[in-house]
């Protein structure tokens, strides 16, 4: 499985930007699939997940209400969308794949970077205050 981020960029805090996962695989649709972030100095830590049936989604408590998780099966893609942004919210953004097949976990299971088997290359965030 190869999982391709694109949609970094520089930004002015309060403003948007939309992170795409691009991934190849065959059973893309059977992924739960996850974002996390690193952050200058600091430890990858979970931003968002979304379950292999994209109904049930996770968040970190500092994104919540602002961003969102998806996915389009039929593109392989599964893609972060970040309002009101912070500068506390710059960092590198992974996307990671759970290729372990369809299950009913819950968000401790999505949150840890382990339960990941596949990882982007990560893109870039920056804002600026």
């Amino acid at each position: 499985v190869q999982l391709q981020a694109s949609g970094g960029g520089l930004v002015q805090g309060g403003g948007s930007l939309r992170l795409s996962c691009t991934a190849s695989g065959r059973t893309f649709s059977s992924y739960a699939m996850g974002w996390f972030r690193q952050a200058p100095g600091k430890e990858r830590e979970f931003v968002a997940a979304i379950r292999w049936s994209g109904v049930s989604t996770f968040y970190t408590d500092s994104v919540k209400g602002r961003f969102t998780i998806s996915r389009d099966t039929a593109k392989n893609t599964v893609y972060l969308r970040m309002n009101r942004l912070k500068p506390e919210d710059t960092g590198i953004y992974y996307c990671a794949a759970d290729t372990a097949g369809p299950r009913y976990l819950g968000s401790d299971y999505y949150a840890e970077p382990g339960t990941y088997e596949y990882w982007g290359q990560g893109t870039l965030v920056t804002v600026s205050s």
